[in-house]
């Protein structure tokens, strides 16, 4: 059976790496969305932490033997501790700045992340194995999906929706919300609202980390993981509304399909189909699709 003279097995197959990529896209743009909406930050140090959080599940395999479950745990817990670093030490001074501020610090911490892990490992890159448990593939009889590739997409997906239900759904969600809106009054109810904020960064920095090592067996292990992909989440960003939680996972996960069917029709604007449908939904609708209005 083909669809518009493409096998269905090929269509599927490709709609299949859309949807791995746009779990990728989803977690990622989710991440920059909590640090944003909640801390006022344009992170652009995600990338190179998506990329330490693979690199550490790597070093973890490689050097103690531990394996990729323990690297789940181990890599956010360990970015997430970077993270505390950064926002105690650079990103508080900034809060009060012009954002452009924080863009052009979190620029340079990512370029100086990416310049060590390029001196020290070159760019060639280094390979993780598929995790035993999660080897070989299940034939759906239209199609033969890779066992790995539906654990990223269901791993995704449940991570994405825990955290949208934590800051939109529970007191904890509401404290961080107000915490950012009204800083002082929340202060006042005894909350410690820098604190707050710090494991809020530091928070968004673990879930880029989970992301690298989902990503891990599936791409490359390489330092340039994270800028390869970083413009790309910032687009699902803007494109869903900066700060939106639920608009940066539904937007990452459409346009991770829409991207794999074009990859599929027209190969050529493959690279680009994100970015013009950024275009013409700043022209449409500034604040994005699922933001609000100034």
């Amino acid at each position: 059976m083909d669809i518009f003279g493409i096998p269905l097995q090929a269509f599927l197959g490709q709609l299949m790496l859309g949807l791995v990529n746009g779990s990728f896209y989803a977690m990622l743009s989710l991440g920059l969305a909590v640090i944003f909406g909640l801390l006022g930050i344009v992170n652009f140090a995600h990338g190179a932490l998506y990329m330490i959080g693979a690199y550490v599940a790597w070093m973890s395999l490689e050097y103690l033997g531990l394996n990729y479950w323990f690297a789940l745990v181990m890599a956010p817990l360990v970015v997430g501790a970077l993270g505390v670093v950064i926002e105690r030490t650079l990103l508080r001074k900034l809060y009060k700045l012009d954002p452009l501020y924080g863009l052009l610090l979190t620029f340079g911490l990512a370029l100086i992340a990416e310049g060590i892990f390029r001196d020290r490992f070159g760019v060639s890159g280094q390979q993780y194995p598929v995790p035993e448990l999660l080897q070989g593939a299940t034939n759906l009889g239209f199609m033969v999906l890779p066992n790995y590739r539906a654990w990223v997409i269901v791993a995704s997906l449940a991570i994405c929706l825990a955290t949208w239900f934590t800051i939109e759904r529970t007191r904890l969600g509401a404290y961080l919300r107000a915490g950012t809106e009204n800083p002082a009054l929340v202060q006042a109810f005894g909350i410690n609202v820098p604190m707050m904020v710090m494991l809020t960064y530091a928070a968004g920095a673990g879930l880029a980390a989970l992301a690298g090592v989902l990503a891990a067996p599936v791409i490359q292990v390489t330092p340039l993981m994270g800028s390869n992909l970083i413009i790309v989440v910032f687009a699902v960003v803007v494109i869903g509304g900066m700060g939106s939680i639920l608009g940066s996972i539904i937007t990452g996960l459409v346009l991770g399909l829409i991207e794999g069917l074009t990859k599929v029709f027209y190969p050529e604007a493959s690279s680009i189909v994100v970015f013009v449908i950024m275009a013409i939904v700043l022209v449409i609708r500034p604040a994005g699709l699922f933001g609000k209005e100034a």
